[in-house]
């Protein structure tokens, strides 16, 4: 048995340990520090561990699999849960701005029925930028517990994006494997996979920092790999439920489900229309209607000028305060350095727009594997543009890419477990997903099992 996968296993536990060491040197920002003490400590253990089990004969997907959830235990839940106590006790600098947004947004969904304030408001206030709430109105639901109970460790807001993000991991993990009888069902995404994509999301440090220090991106991006399993597995109204609920938290989610959608009109969508049945499209865009619907329309009915404020005018950088998201990224430093940038860096944003949609039109996804690809591209290109962008937004692509292991599994084993079974082997169906997939599981997934 090959000791490749202990030794990606190695490298990755190693240089976070690294990364986090290195965080918790050098940060100035308290919580991020915190982070870092805290998930070195989880980091090396977890590296020692890998290289012990490089001595070990025998399988040892289990004992990897017992590694990495200690990891994540150890470098995620651990200090967050220590952070929101420190928190909850009077101690500064234990939350990123964020946390403190979505829950005073959600108190006010509660008093007024809408989580936002308008901008003469909150120019008056005396921190300015705490007051914007730039996330859809789905998101104050996160910030619900500590309006109703108060302030305590477990009514944190950051405790519940991990409950929400862990919910859809583990959801997406049972499709994945399969049915009741998964061992025996090769449409199923294996153990190795799936194993790389939990690493990706809840051990991978930009992952576990964002988690632990502000946490609202994490069940976005969970719901927006829930919603291409579901796709995966025919399930069309789940699939458009699951990004729905994305989109109803934050407008990142968004791009994501025009390629979802992209992908369900290509596999056979449009041939429906035509017949004025009920199709996976419309489907999907029922599912996807619900959550979108049931967030946004009361607060538009009752705070339209506030919807504007918060995630129209100042996403945009027309607020009273400009956004803290000012990492040194493509699009920041041409909106800051280059004359005419504050054209010229939405310009770029908006070309680059028109032309993933313009091959999301010629060369549609054919599989929920290629649409996490495009959905991890088009989102890099957006964050790598944006005039105002931070590099933890990377963890979407990053996320995307570890999910697309096992949907890219689990594909490849429908390919050779059922369409290559039976069906005339020049059948246009066929040849299209061979050229998609190849006749089986990747080079690529086999060298990261």
């Amino acid at each position: 048995m090959s000791n490749r996968p202990l030794i990606i296993d190695l490298a990755f536990y190693g240089l976070a340990a690294l990364f986090a060491g290195a965080t918790a040197l050098w940060t100035t920002l308290d919580s991020h520090a915190q982070w870092g003490a805290i998930a070195f400590g989880g980091y090396l253990p977890a590296a020692i561990c890998a290289a012990i089990l490089l001595t070990q004969p025998g399988a040892i997907w289990r004992r990897r699999a017992f590694v990495a959830v200690g990891a994540a235990l150890a470098v995620t839940a651990i200090p967050l849960v220590f952070m929101a106590i420190d928190r909850a006790a009077g101690l500064s600098g234990r939350a990123q701005e964020e946390v403190l947004v979505v829950e005073a947004s959600g108190a006010r969904l509660l008093e007024t029925g809408s989580p936002y304030l308008h901008a003469d408001t909150i120019a008056a206030l005396p921190e300015p930028l705490l007051g914007y709430n730039p996330y859809q109105p789905g998101m104050a639901v996160f910030g619900i517990p500590a309006a109703i109970f108060g302030e305590h460790w477990w009514t944190d807001a950051r405790i519940y994006f991990l409950l929400a993000a862990v919910a859809c991991a583990i959801g997406a993990v049972r499709l994945l494997r399969g049915g009741p009888d998964s061992a025996a069902d090769h449409t199923g995404a294996g153990k190795g996979p799936l194993l790389r994509a939990v690493q990706a999301t809840f051990v991978f440090p930009v992952c576990a920092l964002t988690f632990a220090t502000g946490g609202d991106d994490m069940p976005v991006v969970a719901l927006m790999v829930l919603a291409l399993v579901f796709a995966h597995r025919e399930r069309p109204f789940a699939a458009g439920l699951a990004i729905g609920a994305a989109a109803a938290l934050k407008l990142f989610a968004w791009p994501a489900a025009v390629v979802i959608l992209f992908l369900l009109w290509r596999n056979g969508g449009i041939q429906s229309w035509r017949g004025l049945r009920a199709t996976n499209v419309q489907r999907y865009l029922a599912g996807f209607a619900v959550p979108v619907a049931v967030t946004m329309l009361p607060v538009l009915a009752v705070d339209a000028r506030g919807f504007f404020d918060n995630v129209i005018a100042f996403g945009l950088g027309r607020g009273v305060v400009t956004s803290p998201a000012q990492s040194p990224l493509p699009g920041f430093l041409v909106a800051q350095h280059v004359p005419g940038g504050e054209i010229i860096a939405p310009a770029l944003l908006g070309l680059a727009a028109l032309v993933i949609a313009v091959l999301l039109w010629t060369r549609p996804p054919v599989t929920a594997a290629s649409a996490a690809l495009w959905c991890a591209a088009g989102l890099s290109a957006a964050f790598l543009l944006m005039p105002s962008t931070r590099f933890g937004y990377l963890l979407y692509p990053v996320v995307l890419l570890g999910w697309w292991l096992p949907l890219r599994d689990a594909v490849a084993g429908t390919a050779t477990g059922t369409l290559f079974q039976g069906l005339v082997q020049d059948d246009e169906v066929v040849d299209e997903l061979e050229a998609e997939t190849g006749p089986g599981p990747s080079l690529a997934v086999e060298w990261w099992r």
